[in-house]
């Protein structure tokens, strides 16, 4: 996990009530402050809403708040997330994709609960977006909850695996950017680009070379899914091609059995330097 020598602790990778996380920004960061995190970056799936609330309320904790978003991305037929940081959050170009993905997020819920219907679940929409705050992106998760809450399912899991899970009976495939199209967005938001989680999908085909032949900026490294083994693979691929490295807990803050992971993944003070010095090269 992160360095035990430093008394920087970093974590790149959370979600807030903006997309399929339970907390708010403030609740996140007390959290994060109780968990011993120095640095936080909120990566809310296709949502920007929380940084400027969270960069206001973090300094007060006396963290350092990196902007952040996670970016649903599609290579070779297969959904990817791409994680960026430090990009200007409030970028027209951005602001206007993360707008009409939001809508296209919207659409593919509603056809989600069509087929729940045709199977005979009689959940509606309203039910979907009592879980979701503001403009946050709706997703399979909020749906999950919704089924949980009318009695359909025992669980969150119970939910992707029964029911919404990729290629299960109420599954729809999300419209998403190329990684190459996201990569190039990010890019000219100002900020850095990762592959995010590749222990998952990547460790045994050629989709993380081939980002990296795109211009991905680094690998995730540290995260809850990534093995002892994991890690070192794709700490020596980030060696060999000059990457950088993040890493996080991908906290949701309990939807998903993770109440205790805050703090316990987290990447050093010398990784975060690595990325500003990138930026300023830059």
């Amino acid at each position: 996990m992160g360095s035990v020598d430093s008394n920087i602790k970093a974590d790149l990778h959370t979600h807030t009530h903006y997309s399929d996380g339970y907390h708010t920004p403030g609740e996140l960061i007390q959290k994060a402050k109780t968990a011993g995190l120095t640095h936080l970056a909120i990566t809310d799936h296709d949502n920007v809403d929380a940084i400027d609330e969270a960069i206001e309320i973090a300094s007060r904790y006396d963290i350092e708040l990196i902007p952040g978003t996670e970016i649903s991305a599609e290579h070779n037929g297969k959904e990817t997330h791409i994680l960026a940081y430090f990009f200007d959050h409030k970028n027209p170009e951005l602001l206007d994709y993360l707008r009409n993905f939001r809508r296209e997020r919207m659409k593919r819920a509603q056809k989600i609960v069509e087929k729940l219907n045709e199977l005979g679940i009689a959940i509606q929409m309203q039910d979907v977006l009592s879980q979701v705050k503001g403009n946050g992106s709706v997703g399979r998760p909020h749906i999950a909850v919704a089924l949980i809450e009318g009695g359909f399912v025992n669980n969150y899991y119970d939910a992707f695996n029964k029911f919404i899970g990729d290629d299960k009976p109420a599954y729809v495939k999300k419209p998403n950017i190329s990684t190459k199209d996201a990569i190039s967005l990010i890019n000219r938001c100002g900020g850095l680009s990762f592959v995010a989680h590749p222990g998952k999908s990547m460790r045994h085909n050629n989709s993380l070379f081939e980002m990296i032949e795109l211009g991905i900026d680094g690998i995730e490294v540290v995260h809850p899914s990534h093995s002892d083994y994991d890690i070192e693979y794709f700490r020596d691929i980030t060696s060999q091609y000059f990457l950088l490295e993040s890493g996080g807990s991908d906290f949701h803050g309990g939807r998903i059995n993770d109440v205790s992971i805050l703090g316990r993944y987290y990447i050093p003070e010398i990784k975060i330097t690595a990325m500003k010095n990138r930026l300023f090269k830059v």
